[in-house]
C-alpha cells in the first residue's frame, strides 16, 4: 500500500483531511514537548523561589532575592508584599477602613493563584479538541475514501479482491491516522491534568503559608 497514491489520486475532500490529520499530529507532539518542558521549569523554579523565600531574614531580602524572578511563588510573594504595603499606605482612607487587613491580602493572594493556575491551564482545550475530534475526522476520511473508490470500481465494472483491497486499503489508513494524532492528545491531556493538580497544590498551599506569614510577622509597613 502506497500512501503517495492517497495524495495522487484522493480528491481534494480526501487529502485535506490527510493533512489536517497531519497537522494536529504534529502540534499535539509540538505541545507535549512545550507542556513537559513548561511543567518541569515551573515545578523546578517553585522549589528555588520558595527555598530562597523561607531562607531569608527579612522581607526586604525576600524582595531582594525574588526580583526578576518568573515563579509563579515569586508572583505571589511579590503579589502579596504589594498588597501590604498598599493597605499600610492606604490604612487612613476609605480603602483602608473598608475591610481588614486580612481580607484585602486574602483577595490579593486569590487573584494572583487564580492567573497562574490559568496559566498553568493554557492549551489544555486544544488537547481536548484534538482527543475528540481526531478520530471522527479520520473516519469521515475513510467514508469518503470508500466511497470514491467504491464508485470508480463499480465505474470500471471490475468487483475482484485485487481491485477493491488496494483503494479501500488506502482510505483505512485515514481512521489509523485519527487514532494516532487522537491516542497521544489524549494522554497527554490526562497527564497534565494531574500533573497541574499537583503544582496547584503545591501553590494553594504555599499560598497559605505566605498569608499567615506576612499577617503574623509584618510591621506597620508590612515587611519584618
Amino acid at each position: 500500500m502506497n500512501l503517495m497514491l492517497t495524495f495522487q489520486q484522493g480528491d481534494a475532500i480526501l487529502v485535506s483531511v490527510f493533512l489536517i490529520l497531519i497537522a494536529m499530529s504534529v502540534l499535539t507532539w509540538y505541545f507535549i514537548a512545550l507542556r513537559g518542558w513548561r511543567a518541569w521549569q515551573v515545578r523546578r523554579d517553585n522549589r528555588a523561589a520558595e527555598s530562597s523565600l523561607w531562607a531569608a531574614a527579612s522581607w526586604p531580602e525576600v524582595e531582594k532575592n525574588l526580583t526578576d524572578n518568573n515563579a509563579p511563588v515569586a508572583r505571589l510573594a511579590q503579589d502579596g508584599l504589594a498588597a501590604v504595603r498598599k493597605y499600610r499606605q492606604h490604612s487612613d482612607s476609605s480603602l483602608g477602613q473598608s475591610c481588614s487587613l486580612d481580607e484585602y491580602l486574602t483577595r490579593a493572594l486569590r487573584k494572583r493563584l487564580a492567573q497562574e493556575q490559568q496559566q498553568l491551564e493554557g492549551g489544555m482545550t486544544f488537547l481536548a479538541t484534538i482527543g475528540s475530534t481526531a478520530p471522527f475526522i479520520g473516519l469521515f476520511g475513510t467514508v469518503w475514501g470508500i466511497y470514491h473508490a467504491l464508485v470508480n470500481i463499480g465505474a470500471q465494472g471490475q468487483a475482484s479482491i485485487g481491485a477493491v483491497s488496494g483503494p479501500i486499503g488506502e482510505a483505512l489508513v485515514a481512521t489509523a491516522a485519527g487514532l494516532a494524532a487522537a491516542i497521544p492528545a489524549v494522554m497527554a491531556y490526562n497527564t497534565f491534568i494531574r500533573l497541574n493538580r499537583v503544582i496547584n497544590q503545591d501553590l494553594d498551599h504555599f499560598t497559605h503559608d505566605l498569608h499567615a506569614q506576612l499577617l503574623t510577622s509584618g510591621d506597620d509597613h508590612g515587611i519584618r
